[in-house]
């Protein structure tokens, strides 16, 4: 986790992800995958389950070498994947970074816009995490979330007999983040689509 939370310390420089303190990084090591190249962790995300049919995309980064080279849509693309082995329909994120969630499909949330039912709401305001506080839009946490979009996608499972969405390719993003998985990932090579 330390050298998440140092890869991550440019992109929180710039705005572009939220600052996490190390012990909420360390609490949430099992949500995170990483993505490798010869070794070296190029990228992170997050997937941080919020109720029985909803989830969020927490943390999701690449180091400036890689950007555009397809390390993100891959993250992303693996952590909404195993968001529908984990049963969940939907997924929403808090992020600066607009354009590259709508060019995977996912659409903006207005701000009056509630993310879940009244009856869930309720429920999430009883949670301690600060995340799902941003994500409801809670006034005790605004300072930190100025400029950031809410963001929504649903999710839909793949059809029967249709290949996953990055079939044919090696996986840029390995599940958890330990050090077995990284080893596994260490020979994975990246392509250069976006």
């Amino acid at each position: 986790m330390r050298k998440i939370a140092q890869l991550m310390q440019p992109l929180v420089d710039q705005n572009i992800l939220l600052g996490k303190e190390m012990v909420v990084l360390y609490e949430s090591v099992q949500q995170f995958i990483v993505a490798e190249i010869d070794g070296e962790i190029v990228g992170y995300g997050a997937l941080h389950v919020m109720w029985e049919h909803m989830g969020e995309v927490r943390t999701l980064g690449v180091i400036d070498r890689v950007r555009g080279k397809g390390v993100g849509h891959r993250l992303l693309t693996a952590l909404e994947q195993h968001a529908l082995r984990l049963g969940l329909s939907q997924l929403v994120s808090l992020t600066f970074e607009v354009e590259f969630f709508r060019r995977h499909g996912w659409r903006i949330l207005p701000d009056a816009a509630p993310v879940v039912a009244a009856d869930v709401y309720a429920e999430l305001l009883r949670s301690p995490d600060e995340g799902i506080a941003e994500m409801l839009d809670l006034a005790h946490v605004k300072p930190n979330t100025l400029g950031n979009t809410r963001m929504l996608k649903t999710l839909r499972p793949a059809a029967a007999g249709s290949a996953p969405a990055a079939a044919g390719a090696a996986p840029a993003a390995v599940a958890g983040s330990t050090r077995e998985n990284a080893e596994r990932a260490r020979d994975e090579r990246l392509g250069d689509e976006d």
